[in-house]
Parts: C-alpha cells; sequence; structure tokens
C-alpha cells in the first residue's frame, strides 16, 4: 500500500457562542485544518488538526507545513508504517504538533481500515467503552452558560470546568458563586486559567478559589512558570494540573522531576499525535500522576481519534471535554456526531477512528484548498 496523495482543507467554522479563557477569546468562527489520506489500495484515512494563536501557532501554518513540508516525504510511501512515517515527519519539520497529529491520525484510520479493527484495538486494546464528558464554562455571559448547565445536569452531565483569568480576581470570585447558587453542589467543578494568572499573586488568588472545593485548579500561571507551579503545588490542598506547561514527553519528564503538578492533561494536538500522548502519559502514570483528555477546539475527527487513546489509557482516568461538535459548533463535519448520553463520549468501534466525514460540509467551510496534484497515476 502507498500513500498516492494527502487532500488539504482549511475551513472556517461558525460557533454558536463567544469563549474567554484566560490567554484569550474566540467568536463567531474557529479555523481548523480537515485532511484525507489517499492510497493506491483506495483506503482513505482522515485527520484533523486545531492551532490557536495565542496557545501554539496557527491553523494557516498548520496547511502550509503540512503541504509544503510533509506531503513530498510521505507520498509514495506505505502508510501502515506509522512509526516511520512520523520520524521522517520530525526530521523534515520541526515542532508542529498539530499537524503531526493530523498526519498520525489519518495514518492510524487507514491501519484501522486496512484491518477492520477499531483505533483503540491497534494501541493497546479498550479499557473503557465510555468517558465522562467535562463542559468548560467559558462564556463571558456567565447567566447563558448557567441556562445550558442546567439543561446539560438533566441530561446526565456532571463534570464543569469553569474559565477563570480573563476577568478581574473579584469577577472570578462572583461567577463561581453564582454556579454554586444556581446549580448546587451537585457536580464536579473544576477551574482552568490558561495561564491567566501572573506568578506573584497566584497564591493569593487561589486560596481564594479553594473553598469551592474544586477538583483541580488547570496550569494557573504561564507555561515557563516552573518553579511557580512547583509552588503552588506544594501550598494548596487542590491538585494542580499542568496544560500548556506540558506538550512533550521531556516536558512531562520535567514537571513530574520539578513536582510542578499533580495532574497533567493530555492533548493530541500538543503533544503531536496518539503515539507521543502515549509517551507523556506513561511518564505521568509512573510518577503516580493521573491523567486528563484535554482539547483545544477541534472537532469530531480529532475528537474521536482522543477517545480511542483514553480508551486504551486506564490512567486518562478524570474524563474529558470533547464538547465543541455537540455544544459548540453550529455544523461539525461528521455525518453522524460521536454518541454521547447522560454526560459521557461512547467511544467510536468502527474500523480506524469509526467516524464518517460529511464532504458536503467541509466544501461549505472550506477557504483553502490543497491537493490533487501529486497524485500517482
Amino acid at each position: 500500500m502507498k500513500i498516492q496523495d494527502i487532500e488539504l482543507n482549511l475551513l472556517e467554522s461558525p460557533i454558536r457562542m463567544k469563549r474567554s479563557q484566560g490567554v484569550g477569546s474566540i467568536q463567531a468562527a474557529i479555523r481548523r485544518v480537515v485532511l484525507r489520506i489517499r492510497t493506491d489500495e483506495g483506503i482513505d484515512g482522515v485527520g484533523e488538526a486545531q492551532a490557536w494563536e495565542v496557545f501554539s501557532g496557527t491553523n494557516e501554518n498548520v496547511f502550509h507545513a503540512i503541504d509544503r513540508f510533509l506531503r513530498p516525504v510521505l507520498t509514495g510511501k506505505d502508510p501502515r508504517d506509522v512509526p516511520a512515517r512520523m520520524l521522517e515527519c520530525d526530521r523534515a519539520l520541526v515542532a508542529n504538533p498539530e499537524a503531526k497529529a493530523a498526519i498520525e491520525m489519518a495514518l492510524l484510520d487507514i491501519c484501522g481500515k486496512a484491518a477492520q479493527l477499531p483505533l483503540h484495538a491497534l494501541i493497546g486494546g479498550r479499557f473503557r467503552e465510555r468517558i465522562p464528558l467535562s463542559f468548560s464554562i467559558a462564556n463571558p455571559d456567565i447567566h447563558a452558560d448557567i441556562e445550558l448547565a442546567r439543561q446539560m445536569m438533566a441530561e446526565g452531565h456532571r463534570i464543569f470546568k469553569v474559565k477563570t483569568g480573563f476577568a478581574t480576581p473579584a469577577e472570578d470570585l462572583r461567577r463561581l458563586a453564582l454556579l454554586r447558587e444556581h446549580l448546587g453542589e451537585d457536580f464536579d467543578l473544576r477551574i482552568d486559567y490558561n495561564q491567566g494568572l501572573k506568578p506573584h499573586e497566584a497564591l493569593r488568588q487561589l486560596r481564594q478559589i479553594e473553598p469551592f472545593m474544586p477538583t483541580f485548579i488547570e496550569q494557573p500561571v504561564p507555561r515557563d512558570a516552573i518553579a511557580a507551579m512547583s509552588q503552588l503545588a506544594a501550598a494548596l490542598d487542590t491538585p494542580v494540573m499542568a496544560d500548556e506547561s506540558v506538550f512533550s514527553p521531556a516536558e512531562a519528564l520535567r514537571t513530574v522531576q520539578e513536582r510542578a503538578a499533580d495532574i497533567i492533561s493530555i492533548k493530541l494536538m500538543k503533544s503531536g499525535g496518539i503515539l507521543p500522548a502515549m509517551k507523556v502519559n506513561a511518564i505521568a502514570e509512573a510518577a503516580g500522576l493521573p491523567c486528563y483528555g484535554g482539547t483545544l477546539w477541534e472537532g469530531g475527527i480529532a475528537l474521536a481519534a482522543a477517545s480511542h487513546f483514553i480508551a486504551a489509557s486506564p490512567n486518562v482516568c478524570l474524563g474529558c471535554e470533547f464538547y465543541m461538535p455537540r455544544y459548540v459548533f453550529v455544523e461539525d463535519v461528521l455525518a453522524q456526531m460521536t454518541p454521547a448520553a447522560a454526560g459521557h463520549v461512547q467511544v467510536p468501534d468502527g474500523p480506524g477512528i469509526g467516524v464518517e466525514v460529511d464532504w458536503k460540509v467541509v466544501e461549505r467551510q472550506r477557504i483553502a484548498f490543497a491537493g490533487g496534484r501529486h497524485a500517482a497515476g
């Protein structure tokens, strides 16, 4: 089997509401990359990448990185030799984990389809069939999110992660108080600052947050402030979760060595795919740190792939935040949304990633395309 071509689609996907975090906001629409790797045996693989300019890079960069640098090293090669293909990608292009995650995703999709096995069966087997779903309270209009959370709780949702740090500390406290007032105590509250606090102010402000009894506090300070993360993890009763501080296995090892977190958030877009994400999880597990399934603004393709990773990873035990397709996008690219019920995401069981893309939606949202010109024969 040989790779004939990689078709790239840069999309602009409308969203339902503004989303604010400690490092920035999105509104109206987000950009993402959806790709299809075509083979000479008629088995295609799909992948998705999502970058954010205030987090790690731009989707335009992802699009051009794959088109200019990764396509040439992959065309004509066997897609089933995934470690070899990804090593070639690493040699051709430094960093760009989102681009590499999308490529690896599509290669693994091809492998699963060729073997007629779901992706989780290729990476160790399924430990769990469904994953607890966390929804992020990120709308600056807190009352709109409270109403949405009420509806979700009626459907069985019990995990809500509040985005803080984009407003004043007083406003953060007010929003948390409103949530407890309107939603009660019968839900799992988590807090995410997305690097929104200054290291010298963080401890005082987080001690005001602890009475709300959050399950964890995520990335309170900038990603390189490892000393501050270590101090906060030691001083607070609430577990501290590292997100932006851990992209790679090397950064996971540093976090463990510096005791800079109690939990690690794993995102395929940070790690560069499932295989490096498994390395991050192995380091965390060896150190006794549980993990969580995070996300940027990905849609159904990438999140279905990530659900296979979590299904095969017992240590990723704190749920996932794979809510974008169902609750934020006006329209996702999947022909049928990944099932979710009673506050859980169901892991797909079809071959490969186990999803079908609606290419008409891709065409409607597409603002740039590359592909076809390199196809063999």
